[in-house]
């Protein structure tokens, strides 16, 4: 079982910069891959990046890449999302998910953070 509690979100304004914290619980937290998702007002949830237990890469929406990056820091237990040059369509609560095997945690990852609200005005 897996306890995933996310933070770090906020109101910023469209250029700016926020980080996305994800702690995790659990001592096997090295051996699972980290996610973030998002979903906005109105629209389903979407994938947003990932990161692999196995081998540490990385993988993202076309829409974030080059501006979003996650990192995971293992004896913290925790999984970060920097966000640069946020945009208004980056406006969604976002999601922390985990998931023990590599290919599923950006299709349907087994564990949930709550959702931390992140809103970019222009």
């Amino acid at each position: 079982q897996v306890q995933l509690v996310e933070s770090g979100g906020g109101l910023v304004q469209a250029g700016g910069s926020l980080r996305l914290s994800c702690a995790a619980s659990g001592r096997t937290f090295s051996r699972y891959a980290m996610g973030w998702f998002r979903q906005a007002p109105g629209k389903e949830r979407e994938f947003v990046a990932a990161i692999a237990w196995s081998d540490g890469r990385t993988y993202y929406a076309d829409s974030v890449k080059g501006r979003f990056t996650i990192s995971r820091d293992n004896a913290k237990n925790t999984v970060y999302l920097q966000m640069n040059s946020l945009k208004p369509e980056d406006t969604a609560v976002y999601y922390c998910a985990a998931d023990s095997r590599d290919r599923d945690v950006a299709i349907s990852p087994d564990y949930w953070g709550q959702g931390t609200q992140v809103t970019v005005s222009s």
